[in-house]
């Protein structure tokens, strides 16, 4: 696939004054550059002159024809940072009752973070009971994403390469835990482009500033108009979140409208003398794209519009769970209007100690604006073409850390699916008796993605750029395994 290159998706200032320093003379495409810095300051996740543009002229973030059929058009990832422990929430196991306060029977792998705190099995902390008609079992901390059980394509069988949180996480968004390489959304957004050329097609809520960093959104060698853009950073409320720079300069929107003509006109006359300069053609569609998203996000951020209901069921009138509601909110009104990639995040999942106290918290934060997401999305006819995932970077130890803790997981843990092509009911996967490792239909990251990208119609094997001689892609040079008994 060609590389492309639009720019960034939001901006500082205005070109406020740009036109009236400059008229009068002969400024060089750097005058203006410089001009336009100046009026524009730094944009988020800055870097974006384009030096790895298409002097084509086609808009990289135009749609694009999937080479497979597409089950799936949109994916909200909602990302519990810290890793879920999976023996508290999805994976029933019952030896975990019989054998509590008994040393685990298995024999332990080399590697985990903190072996020589690790002692007996800790039982699960809430009764898990068989839920829906699909018998999917759910604990009791969960209580509303129970009553969407039948919705759910539940994988008790994830497991990934590495047990610390960084190198995980980027494991997680990027297919690597050891490499800077492009995020699955940056991936999903070159290969299809988006829907809506008001808005970024990758957003990402209330983004960790920790664990993996920015470079779990980012585009690395993919042009860097592919990668995410923040609504929000880390612990900002999402009711405070912003765009950074969203806010105009100028009263009357004309005025900056014709500072954006003033500087298209003089790109054209330099570009005539100069031939084509994806540089100059990517920062100037920054700006554009920016001027239309200062109408149309603040717009979509305004939830007042939504019924009384409506926000009731996804708890944003409830102190416990607006946050992380607001996101599930923000997220369908995004992929309503075209958006293809949005990810939702919370963190506080990394219960080395406390567990008892902390995770039923974490569970009732995440649980109702979930499930009132999932069903929002089916009324609206959404949920067909829209994939929801749900999970983090790795799961827990079903032996306690410390007294009251579980320590890290890489070999065996759970996450779910729902809509966009996928079996709704299905349990797939399976671990030990005890919780610990997969053993049954493996799902490793990189199958994941696989599957996840087959879901949209593309092939993870062809989604590719050639960087350094190499052709890079998602899931790396490793055999990626498609799970197509989880494909509707």
């Amino acid at each position: 696939m060609s590389i492309e290159h639009r720019g960034s998706n939001v901006m500082r200032h205005s070109l406020h004054g740009c036109a009236e320093s400059l008229m009068g003379t002969r400024p060089t495409r750097r005058t203006l550059l410089e001009h336009m810095g100046a009026g524009f300051g730094s944009i988020a996740l800055a870097g974006l002159l384009a030096e790895q543009a298409s002097s084509t002229g086609r808009d990289p973030m135009a749609v694009k024809v999937p080479e497979k059929k597409a089950r799936a058009k949109h994916v909200i990832m909602l990302f519990m940072d810290g890793g879920p422990s999976q023996h508290d929430l999805f994976d029933h196991k019952p030896l975990l009752v019989r054998d509590q306060g008994k040393p685990l029977p298995l024999k332990l792998p080399r590697v985990l973070s903190n072996t020589d705190r690790l002692g007996n099995i800790l039982g699960p902390l809430a009764k898990f009971r068989q839920r829906g008609q699909s018998g999917q079992w759910i604990s009791d901390l969960l209580p509303h994403i129970a009553t969407i059980a039948d919705e759910l394509c539940v994988i008790r069988s994830m497991h990934c390469s590495n047990p610390q949180h960084g190198a995980a996480c980027l494991e997680w968004h990027t297919g690597s835990h050891n490499l800077v390489r492009p995020s699955l959304g940056s991936w999903i957004l070159y290969g299809l482009g988006t829907d809506n050329q008001n808005l970024p097609g990758y957003i990402t809520l209330s983004q960790p500033l920790d664990s993996g960093g920015a470079g779990m959104f980012g585009s690395a060698m993919l042009p860097a108009v592919y990668q995410g853009t923040p609504l929000g950073y880390g612990k900002t409320p999402a009711n405070k979140a912003k765009f950074q720079s969203i806010e105009r300069r100028h009263e009357d929107a004309r005025l900056q409208q014709m500072e954006l003509e003033f500087a298209r006109r003089f790109n054209e006359e330099q570009l005539q003398q100069t031939g084509s300069d994806g540089e100059l053609e990517a920062r100037i569609k920054s700006y554009e794209l920016a001027f239309r998203m200062q109408t149309e996000a603040p717009e979509i951020q305004d939830v007042s519009e939504e019924s009384d209901a409506t926000l009731a069921a996804y708890g944003i009138d409830h102190p416990k769970t607006a946050d992380f509601a607001r996101q599930c909110l923000l997220a369908r009104r995004f992929v309503e209007r075209g958006v293809r990639f949005v990810q939702c995040n919370t963190t506080g999942w990394d219960h080395h100690y406390g567990i008892r106290g902390a995770l039923p918290g974490n569970a009732m934060a995440v649980d109702k604006p979930v499930a009132a997401l999932i069903r929002d999305l089916k009324t609206r006819g959404l949920l067909d073409d829209t994939l929801v995932i749900w999970g983090g970077e790795f799961g827990r130890t079903p032996m306690a850390e410390g007294e009251d803790g579980r320590d890290h997981n890489p070999y065996g843990y759970s996450m779910f699916l729902a809509g966009g092509g996928v079996k709704a009911g299905l349990s797939y996967g399976r671990t030990d008796d005890y919780g610990f490792f997969a053993v049954e239909d493996k799902m490793h990251v990189r199958d994941l993605h696989a599957t996840i990208l087959l879901l949209l119609g593309l092939n993870h094997e062809r989604l590719s750029i050639n960087y350094a001689g190499l052709d890079v892609r998602l899931t790396g040079v490793t055999e990626a395994h498609i799970a197509h008994k989880l494909i509707a």
